[in-house]
């Protein structure tokens, strides 16, 4: 070996990616701080289970499948380079005596090392295949990748000659301790000892290099994640799924005319640039995301690589501002770099976005999209006034009114008419309070929710009230669609309402309403318990306290709520519901639970226009297409939990035609099956 060279090689390499990693540190950190070190536990916890166990990757199969093993193998392989750099200065160098080939020790990792070395070679083949042959449209098909999965087969191939090679020179032929090694060193027995040198030699030199080739291409190609998946994962928010992140002082801001929301690159925190860093440019969050598969030009997968390329190309003078000490505010004069929206990101590709979240759930390294996008609406909104005309009517409904519709506060209890419903103000120390919502309380068809959930409450006899005109809109679609000031504004106005009658348990029918006053209320000092009425409607029967014997003979297709299901995991409490009424067959499309589609009812969707398709695409509504899902059962009904939900299927069954196809809310079937035929 020549330990001149591989001490040159050494130097040279880890010096050129100790500078590279240095310049993205320097990136990463021209934004606002923010901690990401608190319970370390949990975050070591799910760093295990989500970067190295890697538990979302086998969301698509053989993919999955062939990048643990690559990752796993990238792992074992890890002490077989280190005792090749050590070999470059001794031939005979093997840890001490630790990784010799004839220890226990050695010889087992010598043989786990093989087997794992044919495994990555089977696993670059499979995305070699994904990548030449059937080319996914979800991934990136550059140049790049094959070459990365060229050095990558090079470095086991070379490492594999090396082992083949110094067999045959050391006298033997075969030894189970190298099993790919020995295969190859039968194919070798009867070269000269000149050309087996040379061949260890080239197995060795094109490992050790391509090892810190790789090393160097890190940076600068999107397989930057093998470094930054890992911190990544480790750094992820540990809130709630469904609580965006608070925006505090809010009228502050405002006052002393502070950029409000997302507005220029250097706005980005620490964390997300690392998420831009971190893409693996795999194309799952696009795969799944309901508005780029129904044609709108939203791609999550090219926003974030749109928002990373921007952010490379203005590393100079990003970096330059903050060491000549400018604030990052490219307003200040002290730099200029372009708005974000539209001259990176169009608007359409904001407006788009139903906030499902199925984006976030896809990625396997823990990406968030949907806070990059909200926060980017809100300067929208907030500071430019610019987005959806058909929100002003939601904005000023909500504000002057306390729902989207600017129906009169005075209507909100309509809906109870005949059931004798009780309020709060009557009934101030009732055990349950029914939060309503803005939807069940006034739209016509979900009304019928809220008469369904009271009745079933009273049968069960639950001590529950209403707020009536107390209650006012959460302010999820106004959060969602970027106005903070006006979320804000309702949720203190309802946080006061709620600490003063102090309720022992909330349940409300609309996961929008749920996840709001579980998830973001605590924020503004409301914290209380909720329970979304699948979950308290399936306890009730479980505890036999409502009993359904009417038969309803019916095969009822399910559908979940986004932020029911994938922000808040409850998925088996509305099926269990539906499962306990007599006659009733419940059916699971092909996209169910957490890889349900959305309705196209969230971010504020219900209240505006669907974005117009992509140029040269066909367009669909996503609500059309997740119905065309839900036929695909053959059902004779389709059941929901959530009124927007419900809105968003009764008008996809209208426009296929399918008026003999029925939607109901999950609380009405039960009622039917609970209720007396005299009732």
């Amino acid at each position: 070996m020549n330990p001149h060279a591989m001490t040159i090689l050494l130097f040279a390499a880890w010096s050129i990616f100790g500078w590279q990693i240095l310049r993205r540190y320097r990136l990463m950190t021209v934004g606002p701080g923010e901690i990401r070190l608190d319970n370390i536990g949990e975050r070591l916890k799910r760093t295990w289970e989500y970067a190295f166990v890697q538990k979302r990757m086998p969301r698509y199969y053989w993919a999955g499948i062939a990048h643990k093993v690559i990752f796993a193998g990238f792992m074992v392989l890890l002490f077989r380079t280190l005792l090749l750099f050590g070999r470059g200065y001794s031939a005979e160098f093997d840890f001490w005596g630790v990784l010799s080939i004839d220890s226990a020790i050695g010889g087992a990792y010598s043989f786990v090392k093989d087997v794992f070395a044919v495994l990555v070679i089977l696993g670059v083949l499979v995305f070699f295949y994904y990548r030449l042959v059937k080319k996914l449209p979800r991934m990136t098909l550059s140049g790049e990748g094959l070459l990365i999965l060229g050095i990558i087969m090079s470095m086991m191939f070379s490492d594999i000659l090396h082992d083949a090679a110094e067999q045959v020179l050391q006298g033997r032929s075969w030894t189970w301790a190298e099993p790919a090694g020995s295969l190859v060193a039968l194919l070798l027995v009867r070269a000269s000892e000149g050309t087996l040198d040379v061949l260890s030699q080239l197995g060795f030199w094109t490992h050790v290099s391509l090892v810190l080739l790789f090393l160097n291409l890190l940076p600068n190609s999107k397989h930057f994640h093998v470094i930054t998946a890992i911190p990544n994962v480790f750094t992820q928010s540990l809130y709630p799924r469904g609580r965006l992140p608070n925006v505090a002082d809010i009228e502050g801001k405002i006052e002393r005319e502070e950029t409000l929301g997302l507005k220029s690159i250097e706005q980005l925190t620490w964390k997300g640039v690392l998420d831009l860093y971190t893409c693996t440019e795999c194309g799952r969050c696009t795969d799944n995301c309901p508005a780029a598969n129904s044609g709108k030009l939203l791609s999550p997968k090219q926003l974030t690589l749109d928002l990373r390329d921007y952010l490379y190309k203005n590393e100079k003078a990003l970096v330059g501002a903050k060491g000549s000490g400018a604030n990052g505010d490219s307003s200040s004069g002290s730099f200029s770099l372009a708005e974000l929206v539209p001259n990176i990101i169009k608007p359409e590709v904001l407006w788009a976005c139903t906030t499902c979240g199925a984006c976030e759930t896809e990625c396997p390294v823990f990406i968030t999209y949907v806070d990059k996008i909200v926060d980017m609406r809100r300067n929208l909104v907030m500071e430019k006034s610019e987005f959806p005309a058909e929100l002003q009517n939601a904005f000023r409904g909500m504000e002057s009114s306390g729902n989207p519709w600017s129906f009169p506060a005075s209507d909100r209890a309509a809906w109870t008419e005949g059931l004798d419903v009780p309020r709060m103000a009557e009934k101030p120390d009732a055990a349950v309070l029914f939060w309503v919502g803005c939807s069940a309380s006034f739209d016509d068809r979900a009304r019928k929710i809220a008469r369904a959930t009271a009745s079933l409450l009273k049968a069960a006899k639950v001590d529950f009230a209403i707020l009536a005109e107390e209650e006012q809109c959460t302010g999820d679609p106004a959060r969602r669609a970027g106005n903070e000031f006006l979320f804000q504004m309702l949720a203190q106005m309802n946080a006061e309402t709620l600490n003063r009658y102090q309720p022992k348990t909330i349940v409300t029918t609309c996961p929008h309403c749920f996840n709001t006053l579980l998830n973001e209320y605590p924020d503004f000092g409301a914290k209380f318990k909720v329970v979304h009425h699948s979950e308290f409607l399936s306890n009730l029967v479980r505890e036999g306290k409502l009993k359904p014997t009417n038969r309803i003979d019916a095969k009822v297709a399910f559908h979940d709520s986004c932020y029911l299901g994938r922000y808040n995991e409850i998925y088996e409490p509305p099926r269990e519901t539906l499962r306990k009424i007599p006659g009733l067959t419940v059916l699971e499309p092909r996209e169910t639970r957490d890889r349900g589609m959305c309705c196209g009812a969230g971010g504020a969707q219900m209240f505006k226009e669907e974005e117009h398709a992509r140029p040269g695409v066909t367009g669909e509504r996503v609500n059309e297409k997740r119905t065309d899902q839900l036929l695909a059962t053959k059902p004779d009904m389709v059941a929901s939990s959530c009124p927007f939900c419900q809105r968003m299927l009764i008008d996809g069954l209208a426009g296929k035609s399918r008026e003999d196809v029925k939607q109901y809310d999950i609380a009405e079937l039960l009622w039917q099956s609970v209720e007396t035929p005299s009732a």
